[in-house]
């Protein structure tokens, strides 16, 4: 007998419930006051904690140690307690937000990061992160945007994947390796109107083509545990949705992992309307595959009356169980219930210098150079450099969700080109400030006569980071307070000037593109933002990362996305253009301001020479796609190299472009490098109306270059 069936067959049913619980840490360190404060809001005896497996919020390993001895102490079975955190984009030390880093389209880079990360967490205690997150974006009004790769599925798993083996490494019991948690099964990434937690209305086939392939991608990578989202789907919320647990999870992708709640998002059945109470509310999420309730509790409170009435059956929560205690089992939590926590030496791993290398290669790597009209780079002779705006001198650019990441530890853009340059040499002035109602406008001239006084300007701006990231969702997107009058303002006094922005989402910057001759896109860049930003302003680094989310020229765009279908009366046809009736608008282009794909360097590259290695793929086929791509400038750099397909005549509209895979080489200057594609007739397949993955016999266009600007073309046939 196993380990898992032989304690099945000894827990008691209030035991084998308790495993199907996650709390957060304060209920377990508790004083005579949390008797009346979160447990007693809960409904939950002492008892109930003692049971209780699986814990969040906590602070750090010293806590965790103390929770799990305290647990084994009282646990007659000894079984541990699971730890469970949001390492999003780090730790301690903080690599950019995740949409940034998938600028990077760097999977190896993603990898990196997260093996730096798993190695902070474990020695602190986490065993379990909710990461990664894979919903996909269209709307950069939503908050959330900042936790995702944006709005191409290829690109999300390919990085989710990568994020997963870093993480996991080959054997999650590995003291320096974490389980993973894929989110936020399904859809919440098309919430409405922008509004986080907002309902979600889809088509299957919607669904299908770009909503659920990452969280497949994430399955086949071996991830051990999901998350379903808050949002209802087509009225149904995800945690009691059969068609997404039941159907499409386990018995069309065969998961046989943990399946854990959002926070409360069990007891909110009942705000959604679905339930009428809360036994209903554990009704409907138990009998769709929620194995664990987050900080609820209606399984302590219903599943014993659920059982007794035969609404759930023993066998059903024997299942959830050991599927629980085969995760703890997985990550060794049996022989080792602390998973290498040490407090001594997660405190010589943050910050340390081979992390903060890590980091600041990411946040270089995944910077967007969005505009240069031979402003950049700048020269590291450069006699004075006046570093100006609200985010010159500010440390808070690591991003929303940093975990234990700190704002102190972080290097300001100020800092960053005074450690290359040295103090004497940067002056600074703050200009404005950054939030909605920042009005004053009475530090402008000084910020003018300092860009007046300097031989070179940065210009520094954007959003707070806490204007991103979940809960904070905007109707505008244009840099906030009077930024824009301070841009244009320096800049009239000193064209040698480059806007670095700091977002956690797509801005409008349409007002900014005007008059700024250079515009940098750091993202939050993490704990080394600002020498990473000195770095590539002063051409120690190349610019090569591409965007993953479209640019709107105006909130009014969204949501907008590169891979669009195309309409009856496309925007660019002249024969209803002229009329005024295409598919268009009357106050502003109808394109984004920066594309998918989008990304400049200070080298240029040439693309010739593409070829197929037949003019028909048959179903189940295999072609090469070849190109041959050569650095021209006088600098080192790398280049994503992107190839597109589009399917000119299908039954269904298809995408004007879509991408299909991608690759990133570096050359050095007049070097060249043949890059192959392997494209199989499964990457051009779509859903139909029948609910059907297929490809149809026709024409199939391969583009290369970009989503705005396709430099050569290849057709070939489907047979």
């Amino acid at each position: 007998m196993d380990r898992v069936t032989q304690l099945l067959s000894q827990m008691t049913l209030h035991q084998k419930i308790g495993q199907l619980v996650q709390y957060n840490a304060n209920l377990f360190i508790r004083t005579s006051a949390d008797i009346t404060g979160p447990q007693a809001q809960l409904g939950l005896s002492n008892e109930d904690l003692a049971v209780s497996s699986s814990v969040l919020n906590f602070s750090c390993a010293k806590e965790v140690i103390a929770i799990q001895d305290a647990h084994l102490r009282d646990d007659p079975l000894k079984i541990p307690m699971v730890f469970m955190m949001d390492v999003i984009h780090g730790y301690r030390t903080i690599y950019p937000i995740p949409l940034g880093l998938a600028c990077s389209f760097d999977p190896q880079l993603a990898e990196d990061c997260s093996v730096m990360a798993a190695k902070e967490a474990s020695a602190d205690g986490v065993q379990v992160t909710f990461t990664p997150m894979v919903d996909y974006v269209r709307d950069a009004r939503w908050g959330r945007v900042m936790e995702t790769a944006g709005e191409e599925p290829i690109v999300t798993s390919a990085m989710a994947k990568a994020q997963i083996k870093g993480f996991q490494g080959e054997n999650m019991a590995d003291p320096e390796r974490l389980a993973t948690c894929v989110k936020h099964y399904a859809g919440y990434g098309g919430a409405e109107a922008g509004r986080d937690y907002n309902l979600v209305e889809l088509s299957m086939r919607e669904l299908r083509e770009y909503y659920l392939p990452a969280y497949k991608a994430c399955i086949d990578a071996g991830a051990p545990l999901l998350m379903p989202s808050f949002n209802s789907l087509n009225g149904v919320p995800s945690v009691a949705n059969s068609l997404l647990m039941k159907q499409i999870l386990k018995d069309e992708w065969n998961f046989d992992g943990v399946v854990i709640s959002d926070y409360n998002a069990i007891g909110e059945l009942l705000s959604h309307g679905i339930a009428a109470d809360a036994k209903e509310a554990a009704k409907l999420a138990f009998e769709n595959g929620c194995d664990i309730e987050m900080c609820s509790s209606t399984y302590f409170h219903h599943i014993p009356q659920l059982l007794e009435e035969g609404a759930i059956t023993m066998e059903q929560l024997d299942a959830a169980v050991a599927r629980v205690l085969r995760l703890k089992e997985k990550l060794g939590l049996f022989e080792d219930p602390y998973h290498g926590a040490d407090p001594e030496k997660a405190e010589k791993l943050f910050l340390c210098p081979e992390h903060r290398q890590v980091v600041r290669r990411a946040a270089a790597e995944s910077a967007v150079l969005l505009k240069n009209e031979q402003v950049l780079p700048f020269p590291k002779d450069t006699k004075t450099v006046a570093v100006i705006g609200p985010f010159a001198t500010e440390h808070g650019i690591k991003g929303f969700w940093s975990c234990q990441g700190r704002d102190e530890d972080t290097t300001t853009v100020a800092q960053g080109v005074e450690n290359l340059l040295g103090a004497d040499r940067v002056l600074t002035a703050r200009g404005c400030g950054c939030l909605w109602d920042d009005t004053d406008i009475s530090g402008i001239q000084e910020a003018v006569e300092l860009a007046k006084k300097a031989d070179r300007v940065i210009l520094c701006l954007g959003e707070p980071q806490n204007y991103s990231g979940e809960g904070n969702c905007r109707t505008d997107l244009k840099l906030p307070g009077v930024q824009e009058l301070l841009a244009q303002q320096v800049i009239a006094a000193n064209a040698n000037t480059v806007a670095v922005v700091f977002g956690g989402r797509p801005l409008d910057l349409s007002g900014l593109d005007a008059v700024a001759p250079a515009i940098l896109y750091m993202w939050f860049p993490g704990t080394e933002g600002g020498n990473a930003a000195a770095d590539l302003i002063f051409g120690l680094r190349n610019p090569c990362g591409k965007l993953t989310m479209s640019f709107p020229r105006s909130v009014g765009q969204c949501p907008i996305y590169y891979n669009h279908p195309n309409t009856g009366r496309p925007h660019w046809t002249a024969e209803y253009k002229h009329r005024g009736y295409a598919s268009d608008y009357i106050d502003c282009a109808t394109l984004p301001l920066y594309s998918f794909g989008h990304g400049l360097s200070y080298t240029t590259f040439e693309y010739s020479d593409l070829s197929v290695s037949s003019q028909e793929l048959a179903e189940n086929g295999t072609i090469q796609v070849r190109v041959q791509v050569k650095n021209t400038g006088d600098r080192a750099g790398k280049e994503v190299v992107q190839l597109y397909s589009r399917d000119p005549v299908a039954s269904v509209v298809r995408p004007v472009q879509q991408l299909v895979d991608f690759r990133k080489i570096s050359l050095e200057p007049g070097e060249s490098q043949w890059v192959e594609f392997t494209v199989t007739e499964q990457m051009l397949r779509f859903w139909n109306m029948q609910d059907q993955h297929m490809t149809e016999p026709g024409e199939i266009r391969f583009m290369v270059g970009y989503a705005d600007h396709f430099l050569l073309t290849q057709s070939i046939n489907r047979i």
